[in-house]
């Protein structure tokens, strides 16, 4: 049994002293500094309202001219077209009026640089698409700031995971500190035939258990420090060390108890509906007729980019697309549909938040009483294990009720903390459930 334990020791203080060589310590300034400046969830989110954002500037083509400039060139015999490109070449004469030449004219060249110009005038329907990508920017935009505060929560309760990892390693070790101690009473008060051999491998076996649970301990902090590290978008090499330790937030803040429709997911989700109904909008209105100006500017050779004549045309065109099928009957059947299915996941989607809302206030008030509750037992059983080692030291204890008490005052130990990190992370994400833009 002794071999075990020395062991278990040796295997546990080669990972901790690996872990300590390459700890580093930070504040949670420090962290909200780098998850701000590398969280790929945010920068995700930050390249979706990009999109979005591009989106909407392809919708300024609704108020500005499109305009492309041509040069095409070919040769021909084709009696119609030799002809027309003459003309347009202005070289026609009054031979090429003869009927032979009419019918059978030699090849001509003709190249032609076109300028068109488009211009949109009334598109009622592409308005309501460009208010559509518009409700879709604006929700992305808070949706952006939504996924910033979700991570701001995030960060706060991994870094207070972090400082509950190094409670729970620095308990354990006390704790361990205490039971090799007693370890060694046991065996001198064995040598001294004051117990039996069975009392000693009680105590090695809750050595060995001790440092057992310490190494999980030392585990559960790697974790929490490689989360951390991910949410920084830093490489994992490091163990990071809080700079303050887990304490009690006793700030007092005044929380909203009802939910405002001013926070930034729930306005992304009213904006998005608002998307919808300029959606439903757009495609009734592609019914209404349309009204575009154009423009052309053409100039004619029979040589390569040359522009021996020219000439223009322009006008305007009221276009109605009176019956396309029944595709727009069906588009506007399923538009009103998806405005519907918007709706009823807002409403939801609020009441969800609602009930959210009353869950962690509750859960906040049952936290702080079990923070109570759980100071006070920790208190009990460090005054029990304080009055059972004296009396263990004098051989009036037995070793199973001193086992009983250590382990007892180790348990209150994390209980506390544990109720702790419970009662501040509560509070951390009741302010992020009242957080508004």
């Amino acid at each position: 049994m002794k071999v075990l334990t020395s062991f278990f020791f040796i295997l546990f203080m080669t990972g901790f002293s690996v872990v300590a060589q390459n700890k580093k310590l930070i504040s949670r300034t420090e962290v909200k500094e780098k998850v701000t400046a590398g969280n790929k969830s945010i920068r995700i989110s930050a390249e979706a309202f990009k999109e979005a954002q591009a989106d909407y500037r392809q919708t300024n083509s609704i108020f500005i001219p499109n305009i492309t400039v041509a040069h095409t060139g070919f040769a021909t015999t084709n009696p119609l077209m030799a002809f027309g490109s003459k003309l347009n070449q202005e070289i026609v004469t009054q031979a090429d009026f003869n009927p032979d030449v009419l019918n059978d004219p030699d090849q001509i060249q003709n190249f032609a640089t076109v300028i068109d110009i488009e211009q949109p005038l009334i598109n009622v329907d592409a308005i309501y698409a460009r208010k559509a990508a518009k409700n879709k920017m604006d929700a992305l935009a808070f949706q952006t700031q939504r996924t910033k505060e979700y991570i701001d929560y995030e960060l706060d309760k991994a870094y207070m995971q972090l400082q509950l990892a190094y409670k729970a390693v620095s308990v354990l070790e006390k704790t361990l500190e205490g039971a090799e101690a007693n370890l060694q009473l046991a065996q001198n008060s064995f040598e001294q035939g004051f117990i039996q051999r069975a009392d000693v491998l009680l105590v090695e076996v809750r050595v060995t258990d001790v440092q057992s649970q310490l190494q999980s301990a030392n585990s559960n902090l790697r974790n929490a420090s490689d989360y951390l590290l991910f949410l920084m978008n830093e490489p994992g090499d490091v163990v990071l060390q809080p700079s303050d330790s887990l304490k009690l937030d006793t700030i007092t803040e005044s929380v909203p108890m009802a939910l405002s429709e001013e926070r930034s997911d729930i306005k992304a989700m009213s904006l998005s509906t608002e998307a919808y109904k300029s959606v439903l909008k757009s495609d009734q209105m592609s019914f209404v007729p349309s009204l575009n100006a154009f423009g052309s500017y053409q100039m004619y050779d029979d040589q390569v980019f040359q522009f021996g004549a020219n000439g223009y045309i322009f006008g305007a065109e009221l276009k109605w697309e009176v019956l396309k099928g029944t595709s727009r009957f069906g588009k506007v059947q399923k538009s009103k549909a998806s405005l519907s299915k918007a709706q009823l996941e807002y409403e939801q989607y609020v009441d969800k938040s609602k009930l959210e809302l009353m869950k962690v206030q509750r859960r906040l008030d049952d936290s702080q009483q079990r923070v109570r509750l759980t100071e006070l037992s920790m208190r009990q059983s460090s005054e029990a294990l304080r009055i059972r080692t004296n009396r263990f030291e004098e051989g009036l204890e037995k070793t199973t009720d001193l086992l009983i008490a250590e382990t007892q005052y180790a348990q209150r130990q994390l209980e506390y903390y544990q109720t702790v990190f419970e009662y501040n992370s509560t509070k951390a994400y009741l302010k992020f459930l009242t957080t508004t833009n």
